[in-house]
Protein backbone atom coordinates (compact mmCIF):
# COMPACT_ATOMS: atom_id res chain seq x y z
CA UNK A 1 0.00 0.00 0.00
CA UNK A 2 1.53 3.44 -0.95
CA UNK A 3 0.95 6.33 1.32
CA UNK A 4 1.52 9.78 0.10
CA UNK A 5 2.67 11.86 3.53
CA UNK A 6 2.52 15.55 2.58
CA UNK A 7 4.76 17.91 4.56
CA UNK A 8 6.66 14.39 5.48
CA UNK A 9 9.90 16.03 6.50
CA UNK A 10 8.40 17.86 8.98
CA UNK A 11 7.97 17.69 13.07
CA UNK A 12 4.76 15.46 13.49
CA UNK A 13 4.98 14.82 9.48
CA UNK A 14 8.59 13.22 9.78
CA UNK A 15 7.14 10.49 12.73
CA UNK A 16 4.39 9.70 11.06
CA UNK A 17 6.79 8.23 8.26
CA UNK A 18 8.85 6.53 10.53
CA UNK A 19 5.45 5.26 12.24
CA UNK A 20 4.10 3.82 8.51
CA UNK A 21 7.21 2.12 7.22
CA UNK A 22 7.20 0.52 10.71
CA UNK A 23 4.01 -0.99 10.00
CA UNK A 24 4.78 -2.28 6.20
CA UNK A 25 3.45 0.80 4.24
CA UNK A 26 5.24 1.85 1.67
CA UNK A 27 5.60 5.69 1.68
CA UNK A 28 6.33 8.62 -1.07
CA UNK A 29 6.61 12.23 1.04
CA UNK A 30 6.25 15.67 -0.19
CA UNK A 31 7.65 18.61 0.97
CA UNK A 32 8.88 21.96 -0.11
CA UNK A 33 11.53 22.41 2.71
CA UNK A 34 10.11 25.64 3.52
CA UNK A 35 10.75 24.77 7.27
CA UNK A 36 12.14 20.77 7.00
CA UNK A 37 15.47 19.78 5.94
CA UNK A 38 16.41 17.05 3.53
CA UNK A 39 18.28 16.03 5.99
CA UNK A 40 15.65 14.08 7.90
CA UNK A 41 14.93 11.53 5.66
CA UNK A 42 18.60 9.90 6.98
CA UNK A 43 17.36 10.06 10.43
CA UNK A 44 14.13 8.33 9.25
CA UNK A 45 16.07 5.90 7.34
CA UNK A 46 18.08 5.67 10.52
CA UNK A 47 15.24 4.29 12.63
CA UNK A 48 13.58 2.24 10.30
CA UNK A 49 16.11 0.80 7.72
CA UNK A 50 14.19 1.72 4.67
CA UNK A 51 14.03 4.83 2.31
CA UNK A 52 10.68 6.54 1.71
CA UNK A 53 10.23 8.03 -1.95
CA UNK A 54 10.71 11.71 -1.71
CA UNK A 55 9.68 14.60 -4.25
CA UNK A 56 10.26 18.34 -3.04
CA UNK A 57 7.32 20.33 -4.64
CA UNK A 58 5.46 22.66 -3.66
CA UNK A 59 1.72 22.16 -3.22
CA UNK A 60 0.08 25.80 -4.00
CA UNK A 61 1.41 24.61 -8.48
CA UNK A 62 -1.30 22.97 -9.17
CA UNK A 63 0.61 21.69 -12.36
CA UNK A 64 2.94 19.76 -10.32
CA UNK A 65 0.94 18.24 -7.81
CA UNK A 66 -1.50 17.21 -11.10
CA UNK A 67 2.09 15.56 -12.24
CA UNK A 68 2.77 13.89 -8.98
CA UNK A 69 -0.44 11.78 -9.35
CA UNK A 70 0.42 10.67 -12.92
CA UNK A 71 3.89 9.51 -11.54
CA UNK A 72 2.46 8.16 -8.84
CA UNK A 73 -0.90 6.70 -9.94
CA UNK A 74 -1.16 4.03 -7.00
CA UNK A 75 -1.37 6.34 -4.36
CA UNK A 76 -4.93 6.22 -2.85
CA UNK A 77 -4.04 7.14 1.13
CA UNK A 78 -2.82 10.54 1.55
CA UNK A 79 -1.91 12.00 4.98
CA UNK A 80 -1.80 16.18 4.69
CA UNK A 81 0.10 17.74 6.85
CA UNK A 82 1.66 20.16 4.76
CA UNK A 83 0.61 23.78 6.50
CA UNK A 84 2.14 27.17 7.37
CA UNK A 85 1.47 26.88 11.53
CA UNK A 86 2.28 29.58 13.90
CA UNK A 87 -0.83 31.28 15.00
CA UNK A 88 1.19 34.60 15.73
CA UNK A 89 2.66 34.78 11.86
CA UNK A 90 -1.30 34.06 10.67
CA UNK A 91 -2.37 37.26 12.26
CA UNK A 92 0.56 39.31 10.87
CA UNK A 93 0.26 37.69 7.47
CA UNK A 94 -3.17 35.96 6.73
CA UNK A 95 -2.98 35.61 2.93
CA UNK A 96 0.54 33.35 3.22
CA UNK A 97 -1.77 31.23 5.43
CA UNK A 98 -4.86 31.27 3.08
CA UNK A 99 -2.56 30.91 -0.12
CA UNK A 100 -0.71 27.68 1.55
CA UNK A 101 -2.98 26.23 3.37
CA UNK A 102 -6.45 26.29 1.42
CA UNK A 103 -5.26 25.98 -2.22
CA UNK A 104 -2.76 23.06 -0.97
CA UNK A 105 -5.80 20.97 0.24
CA UNK A 106 -7.86 21.88 -2.74
CA UNK A 107 -5.49 20.95 -5.53
CA UNK A 108 -4.96 17.32 -3.61
CA UNK A 109 -8.69 16.38 -3.30
CA UNK A 110 -8.93 17.18 -7.02
CA UNK A 111 -6.43 14.75 -7.71
CA UNK A 112 -8.06 12.24 -5.22
CA UNK A 113 -11.50 12.79 -6.38
CA UNK A 114 -10.75 11.37 -9.59
CA UNK A 115 -9.94 7.86 -8.09
CA UNK A 116 -12.05 5.15 -7.69
CA UNK A 117 -11.67 5.88 -3.70
CA UNK A 118 -9.00 7.52 -1.72
CA UNK A 119 -8.36 7.55 2.00
CA UNK A 120 -7.86 10.94 3.30
CA UNK A 121 -6.36 12.10 7.09
CA UNK A 122 -6.16 15.44 7.47
CA UNK A 123 -4.40 17.52 10.33
CA UNK A 124 -6.66 19.61 11.76
CA UNK A 125 -6.40 21.27 15.24
CA UNK A 126 -8.02 21.78 18.16
CA UNK A 127 -7.77 26.11 17.10
CA UNK A 128 -11.45 24.96 15.69
CA UNK A 129 -12.87 25.21 18.61
CA UNK A 130 -11.75 28.60 19.74
CA UNK A 131 -12.10 29.65 23.15
CA UNK A 132 -14.12 26.06 24.08
CA UNK A 133 -16.84 26.64 26.94
CA UNK A 134 -16.73 23.78 29.06
CA UNK A 135 -13.24 21.70 29.76
CA UNK A 136 -11.89 19.18 28.67
CA UNK A 137 -12.99 19.71 24.41
CA UNK A 138 -15.50 16.89 23.02
CA UNK A 139 -15.14 16.53 19.28
CA UNK A 140 -19.22 17.62 19.72
CA UNK A 141 -18.32 21.02 21.11
CA UNK A 142 -19.17 23.54 18.64
CA UNK A 143 -16.24 24.87 16.00
CA UNK A 144 -16.12 28.73 17.00
CA UNK A 145 -15.17 31.36 14.82
CA UNK A 146 -11.48 31.13 14.82
CA UNK A 147 -9.59 33.76 16.32
CA UNK A 148 -6.34 33.30 14.17
CA UNK A 149 -6.43 32.97 10.25
CA UNK A 150 -4.22 29.56 10.94
CA UNK A 151 -7.38 28.45 12.94
CA UNK A 152 -9.36 29.44 10.12
CA UNK A 153 -7.59 27.69 7.75
CA UNK A 154 -8.18 24.44 9.60
CA UNK A 155 -11.90 25.38 9.85
CA UNK A 156 -12.75 25.94 6.02
CA UNK A 157 -10.37 22.53 5.56
CA UNK A 158 -12.42 20.62 7.76
CA UNK A 159 -15.63 22.32 5.37
CA UNK A 160 -14.05 21.72 2.03
CA UNK A 161 -13.40 18.11 2.97
CA UNK A 162 -16.88 17.10 4.33
CA UNK A 163 -18.52 19.00 0.74
CA UNK A 164 -15.84 17.43 -0.93
CA UNK A 165 -16.32 13.83 0.42
CA UNK A 166 -20.17 13.95 0.57
CA UNK A 167 -19.85 14.41 -3.49
CA UNK A 168 -17.14 11.81 -4.27
CA UNK A 169 -15.24 8.63 -3.14
CA UNK A 170 -13.04 10.25 -0.40
CA UNK A 171 -13.23 8.95 2.85
CA UNK A 172 -11.63 11.22 5.30
CA UNK A 173 -10.53 11.13 9.51
CA UNK A 174 -10.05 14.70 10.54
CA UNK A 175 -7.71 14.53 13.33
CA UNK A 176 -8.14 17.62 15.54
CA UNK A 177 -4.47 17.71 17.57
CA UNK A 178 -3.37 19.62 20.67
CA UNK A 179 -0.21 20.64 21.39
CA UNK A 180 2.93 18.42 19.78
CA UNK A 181 5.86 17.98 21.48
CA UNK A 182 8.85 15.77 22.07
CA UNK A 183 11.09 14.11 19.65
CA UNK A 184 11.68 10.02 18.43
CA UNK A 185 13.32 7.81 21.11
CA UNK A 186 15.98 7.27 19.19
CA UNK A 187 16.76 11.26 18.75
CA UNK A 188 17.56 10.70 14.75
CA UNK A 189 14.34 12.77 14.04
CA UNK A 190 12.69 15.49 16.28
CA UNK A 191 11.16 19.41 15.94
CA UNK A 192 13.88 21.66 14.08
CA UNK A 193 12.21 25.13 13.79
CA UNK A 194 14.18 27.33 11.23
CA UNK A 195 14.35 30.76 12.82
CA UNK A 196 12.53 31.79 15.97
CA UNK A 197 10.45 28.90 17.12
CA UNK A 198 6.41 30.09 17.32
CA UNK A 199 5.95 26.54 19.77
CA UNK A 200 7.14 26.78 23.56
CA UNK A 201 8.93 23.68 23.65
CA UNK A 202 11.34 24.40 21.25
CA UNK A 203 11.67 27.62 22.85
CA UNK A 204 12.03 26.55 26.43
CA UNK A 205 14.96 23.85 24.98
CA UNK A 206 16.95 26.55 22.58
CA UNK A 207 16.76 28.92 26.18
CA UNK A 208 18.20 26.47 28.06
CA UNK A 209 20.91 25.06 26.05
CA UNK A 210 21.68 28.92 25.75
CA UNK A 211 20.94 29.84 22.49
CA UNK A 212 18.07 31.96 23.86
CA UNK A 213 18.75 34.39 26.88
CA UNK A 214 15.55 33.93 28.08
CA UNK A 215 11.51 32.77 27.68
CA UNK A 216 8.74 35.08 27.31
CA UNK A 217 5.89 33.92 28.75
CA UNK A 218 2.60 35.61 27.67
CA UNK A 219 0.12 36.91 30.32
CA UNK A 220 -0.06 35.44 34.06
CA UNK A 221 -3.27 36.82 34.42
CA UNK A 222 -5.71 34.28 33.09
CA UNK A 223 -8.20 32.61 34.71
CA UNK A 224 -6.08 29.79 35.82
CA UNK A 225 -4.49 28.00 38.77
CA UNK A 226 -0.81 29.66 38.09
CA UNK A 227 -2.66 32.73 35.64
CA UNK A 228 -0.49 31.41 32.72
CA UNK A 229 -2.25 29.43 29.42
CA UNK A 230 -3.33 26.20 29.62
CA UNK A 231 -2.57 23.59 27.16
CA UNK A 232 -2.99 19.69 26.77
CA UNK A 233 0.91 18.55 25.28
CA UNK A 234 1.17 15.18 23.65
CA UNK A 235 3.99 13.26 22.64
CA UNK A 236 4.86 13.43 18.76
CA UNK A 237 5.31 9.60 18.31
CA UNK A 238 1.83 9.07 20.44
CA UNK A 239 0.61 11.38 17.51
CA UNK A 240 1.98 9.74 14.34
CA UNK A 241 0.77 6.05 16.31
CA UNK A 242 -2.52 7.62 16.08
CA UNK A 243 -2.21 8.99 12.28
CA UNK A 244 -1.68 5.12 11.32
CA UNK A 245 -4.42 3.92 13.31
CA UNK A 246 -6.65 6.30 11.59
CA UNK A 247 -5.47 5.47 7.99
CA UNK A 248 -6.19 1.61 8.89
CA UNK A 249 -9.41 2.09 9.85
CA UNK A 250 -10.27 3.87 6.95
CA UNK A 251 -8.51 0.98 4.32
CA UNK A 252 -9.87 -1.53 6.76
CA UNK A 253 -13.67 0.18 5.90
CA UNK A 254 -14.14 0.75 9.70
CA UNK A 255 -15.36 4.41 9.84
CA UNK A 256 -18.74 4.52 10.37
CA UNK A 257 -19.46 8.03 8.17
CA UNK A 258 -17.78 9.43 4.99
CA UNK A 259 -15.85 11.92 7.09
CA UNK A 260 -14.89 11.10 11.13
CA UNK A 261 -13.60 13.61 13.58
CA UNK A 262 -11.11 12.88 16.76
CA UNK A 263 -9.14 14.52 19.41
CA UNK A 264 -5.49 13.56 19.89
CA UNK A 265 -4.61 14.57 23.16
CA UNK A 266 -3.80 13.30 26.61
CA UNK A 267 -6.79 14.66 28.53
CA UNK A 268 -4.81 16.44 31.19
CA UNK A 269 -4.23 20.34 30.49
CA UNK A 270 -0.38 21.99 31.59
CA UNK A 271 -0.10 25.50 32.51
CA UNK A 272 3.28 27.47 30.68
CA UNK A 273 4.73 27.17 34.08
CA UNK A 274 4.35 23.70 34.71
CA UNK A 275 5.85 22.61 31.40
CA UNK A 276 8.64 25.25 32.90
CA UNK A 277 9.06 23.08 35.94
CA UNK A 278 8.51 19.95 34.57
CA UNK A 279 11.35 21.39 31.83
CA UNK A 280 13.90 22.07 34.87
CA UNK A 281 13.04 18.55 36.60
CA UNK A 282 14.36 16.40 33.47
CA UNK A 283 17.04 18.77 32.25
CA UNK A 284 18.31 19.76 36.32
CA UNK A 285 18.81 23.84 34.33
CA UNK A 286 17.00 26.49 36.11
CA UNK A 287 15.18 28.35 33.06
CA UNK A 288 15.36 31.89 32.45
CA UNK A 289 12.03 33.54 31.70
CA UNK A 290 9.69 36.51 32.35
CA UNK A 291 6.33 37.45 32.26
CA UNK A 292 5.35 39.60 29.23
CA UNK A 293 2.16 41.27 27.61
CA UNK A 294 -0.56 38.72 26.44
CA UNK A 295 -0.07 37.83 22.89
CA UNK A 296 -2.86 38.58 20.54
CA UNK A 297 -4.84 35.28 19.54
CA UNK A 298 -4.03 33.08 22.70
CA UNK A 299 -6.85 31.61 24.12
CA UNK A 300 -6.97 31.01 28.31
CA UNK A 301 -7.10 26.75 28.57
CA UNK A 302 -7.60 24.10 25.68
CA UNK A 303 -7.16 20.03 26.85
CA UNK A 304 -9.09 17.47 25.19
CA UNK A 305 -11.99 14.89 26.15
CA UNK A 306 -9.90 11.61 24.96
CA UNK A 307 -13.02 9.46 25.09
CA UNK A 308 -13.86 9.21 21.35
CA UNK A 309 -10.35 8.53 20.34
CA UNK A 310 -9.50 5.92 22.77
CA UNK A 311 -13.01 4.21 22.75
CA UNK A 312 -13.93 4.30 18.87
CA UNK A 313 -10.41 4.87 17.09
CA UNK A 314 -8.93 2.48 19.43
CA UNK A 315 -5.74 4.71 20.48
CA UNK A 316 -4.25 5.93 23.82
CA UNK A 317 -1.87 8.81 24.49
CA UNK A 318 1.07 6.65 26.30
CA UNK A 319 3.87 9.37 27.41
CA UNK A 320 3.83 11.87 30.51
CA UNK A 321 4.52 15.54 30.02
CA UNK A 322 7.99 14.56 31.84
CA UNK A 323 8.64 11.66 29.52
CA UNK A 324 7.85 14.41 26.61
CA UNK A 325 10.25 17.56 27.56
CA UNK A 326 13.01 14.38 28.37
CA UNK A 327 12.83 13.79 25.04
CA UNK A 328 12.43 17.01 23.56
CA UNK A 329 15.80 17.79 25.84
CA UNK A 330 17.70 14.92 24.35
CA UNK A 331 17.12 16.38 21.03
CA UNK A 332 18.09 19.32 21.59
CA UNK A 333 21.34 18.95 23.42
CA UNK A 334 22.35 16.18 20.36
CA UNK A 335 21.46 18.80 17.64
CA UNK A 336 23.47 21.42 19.35
CA UNK A 337 26.32 19.30 19.73
CA UNK A 338 26.21 17.97 16.22
CA UNK A 339 26.29 22.50 15.60
CA UNK A 340 29.68 22.88 18.11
Amino acid sequence: MKVLVTGGLGFIGSHTVVELQNEGFEVVIIDNLSNSSEDVLKGIVAITGKTPLFEKLDLREKAAVQNFFKKYNDVTGVIHFAASKAVGESVENPLLYYENNISSLVYLLQELQQKPEASFIFSSSCTVYGQAEKMPITEDAPVQQPISPYGNTKKIGEEIIRDTAKATNINAILLRYFNPIGAHPSTEIGELPIGVPQNLVPFITQTGIGLRQELSVYGDDYPTTDGTCVRDYIHVVDLAKAHVVALQRLLNKKNLDKVETFNLGTGKGSSVLEVITSFEKVSDKKLPYKIVARREGDITEAYANTAKANDVLGWKAQSTLDEAMKSAWKWEEKIRNKVS
